[in-house]
């Protein structure tokens, strides 16, 4: 009886893979060993800027992996943090040769989203991984190295500005939300002297404990909170007091090293000698809580103009070094003589820009 059992599950296993055969063909194959990555040396280190986003930000060669039955094999160059085990790891190449090259500016936004610290050096661990066509392959791994990074970024750092004046002044459908919130920018990395402006559209009453605002420095109330210290003299606290404004439309300044801020309601226009009022009169623009800017149509003649704030010249705008307006800067050129819609966008914290469109 026993031999029987036997003879059927032999026929019955034959069968089978005669049966897949039919079907596709099986592909055996015996990983052989681990590959080394032979450059970079485990250690390099580099800088990346963000001058230079085309440079190589890593260039990788590895052995080739070794398995038994030739067959096309794809790599995947994985980087992790350093002692995360590759426990979720990002892919910054695939390719089916045995090299790769990845731009600095692919390279930082990888690292970056990873966790380095922009502007300090950090190290991740990079592996490369092997894997064929054939269904149930397991993948190859190589060594691991560290390699030192030290990121950039591009972005301002930010305080946000949430408060009870987001509804009403069009900072989004909900009050004390950062998300929608006016948010301030620091001048770079590691600097605490940031800057934006905000508009609200009503007063706000000291005596709710609903209403008024605060800073934080990331955009939910996890990190570091910031109020009033309850003198409401322009001086910061953690957590503090609810920062109270009446209406109006602020330069909003703070400082999270010295603990002091600044709000100075403006008004703003443009002015020189190609407006009607030439130097002596701003005329004036009017605020679009819709669009954030401030509006207006104006007879542009030959000359220059600039902006400025409350028709006087403690706050102004002229033409700076790059796309954005700068505080004090040079007279703007006007463009040809006609009647202009002009927009001045403020609401970009430290990168302050202009339109003037010609009306038909």
């Amino acid at each position: 009886m026993k031999k029987i059992v036997k003879s059927i599950f032999l026929l019955a296993l034959v069968a089978g893979f005669s049966s897949c055969e039919d079907e596709q063909e099986l592909m055996f194959l015996d990983a052989q060993a681990d590959f080394r990555i032979l450059s970079p040396d485990t250690q390099t280190s580099v800088t990346l800027v963000p001058e230079l986003p085309n440079n190589p930000g890593l260039s990788i060669t590895w052995e080739d992996a070794n398995y038994s039955t030739p067959t096309e094999i794809t790599y995947a160059i994985q980087a992790d943090m350093v002692g995360d085990n590759f426990d979720n790891p990002i892919v910054l190449a695939t390719t089916n040769n045995t090299f790769a090259v990845i731009s600095s500016e692919d390279l930082n936004s990888a690292v970056v989203s990873l966790g380095l610290t922009p502007f300090t050096e950090g190290g991740i661990e990079i592996r490369v991984m092997s894997t064929v066509g054939t269904e149930n392959t397991q993948p190859l791994y190589s060594n691991v190295i560290t390699y030192l990074i030290t990121p950039y970024s591009t972005d301002l750092p930010k305080l946000w500005l949430p408060g009870s004046y987001q509804a009403a002044s069009g900072y989004g459908p909900n009050n004390w939300t950062q998300a929608t919130a006016a948010t301030l920018a620091s001048t770079g990395f590691g600097e605490t002297d940031f800057e934006g402006y905000v508009y609200i559209a009503e007063n706000m009453d000291s005596s709710n404990p609903d209403h008024g605002l605060k800073l934080t420095d990331a955009p939910n109330w996890n990190g570091g909170i910031f109020g009033d210290d309850g003198s409401f003299a322009g001086v910061l606290a953690s957590p503090g007091n609810n920062i109270i404004l009446n209406a109006g439309y602020y330069r909003f300044r703070a400082n999270t090293a010295t603990l002091t801020y600044t709000t100075t309601p403006t008004v703003w226009g443009i002015v020189g000698s190609a407006t009607p009022g030439s130097w002596d009169n701003s005329t004036p623009l009017t605020y679009n809580p819709t669009t954030k800017t401030w509006e207006g149509d104006v007879q542009i003649g030959a000359g220059k103009f600039k902006f400025r704030a409350n028709n006087n010249w403690d706050i102004n705008f002229g033409g700076g070094s790059d796309e954005f307006l700068a505080y004090n800067g040079s007279d703007i050129d006007a463009p040809a003589p006609g009647n202009y819609h002009v927009v001045l966008n403020l609401s970009n914290p430290r990168q302050y820009t202009y339109t003037l469109t010609l009306n038909p």
